[in-house]
């Protein structure tokens, strides 16, 4: 579904990615460890097309058409989704008419009519069972009071709503007590199939309990430096990153 080649990208001089590798295949979860300063949300913003970030060399293919060719608009319609780390409050714009607007966009771009309103509220209703979300909650300003663990179940609630190709989870995990976590990592799987995949990016194990990855990915100074199964995970949670840095820092010296 997507292959990343040698990409190196950064902020203005501040070269962040130094070589990145990654194929994720439709049906996939991969996750994505690292210390912070590693790269990980910058691989995730590249990918989404944050402006303010510059490419300096590599490729994206993403279903054989080249991301970096696209603005982050046409990404998203595409069926790339990008889910922040941390969601910004929108005052005066409701999250049904966010949704709604977001929806037709996308449908706008592919040709398509814009969705009934009741086949779209019937779908509301659903994806928010799904997410264990509260009557009222599509009359709310987007985020705007919103605690913690409520911008990211929102999150996952576009999510559900857009049904993306590839979906990248920023740090969805940063914040949430283990009750959210449960939920938000629920309806993570249950939106799981054979057609799309999901990019995981976290500090920590514990979310991995919940959404068991294919391959886990660790991001060292720019560079994936390790992958394997979801055992890595569990190493690096006994273990901390060292273990892996310093073996990599053996082959460099």
């Amino acid at each position: 579904m997507i292959k990343i080649t040698n990409l190196k990208a950064g902020i203005e001089d501040n070269l962040i990615l130094n070589g990145v590798n990654l194929e994720v295949k439709a049906g996939e979860v991969h996750a994505i460890m690292g210390p912070n300063g590693s790269g990980k949300s910058t691989l995730a913003c590249v990918i989404a097309g944050k402006e303010e970030y510059e490419v300096e060399t590599g490729e994206i293919d993403f279903e054989g058409e080249n991301l970096l060719e696209l603005n982050p608009e046409e990404r998203a319609h595409k069926g790339v989704f990008l889910s922040f780390q941390y969601p910004v409050e929108i005052p005066g714009i409701s999250v049904s008419n966010f949704i709604k607007t977001s929806i037709n966009e996308r449908r706008k771009a592919k040709g398509m009519d814009p969705m009934p309103t009741p086949k779209m509220l019937k779908m509301m209703r659903e994806k928010m069972e799904l997410l264990s979300i509260k009557k009222g909650y599509l009359s709310r300003n987007m985020n705007e009071g919103f605690s913690g663990g409520e911008k990211k179940r929102n999150e996952i609630f576009q999510m559900a709503m857009l049904e993306p190709k590839l979906a990248i989870l920023d740090e969805t995990d940063s914040g949430l007590d283990i009750d959210a976590l449960r939920i938000v990592a629920n309806g993570v799987n249950k939106l799981r199939t054979k057609e799309n995949a999901t990019i995981v990016i976290t500090h920590y194990q514990r979310l991995l309990d919940y959404i068991v990855p294919d391959f886990v990915h660790v991001l060292h100074d720019g560079r994936i430096i390790k992958s394997g199964g979801k055992e890595i995970a569990h190493e690096l949670e006994e273990k901390g990153y060292d273990w892996i840095t310093k073996e990599e820092d053996k082959k460099w010296a």
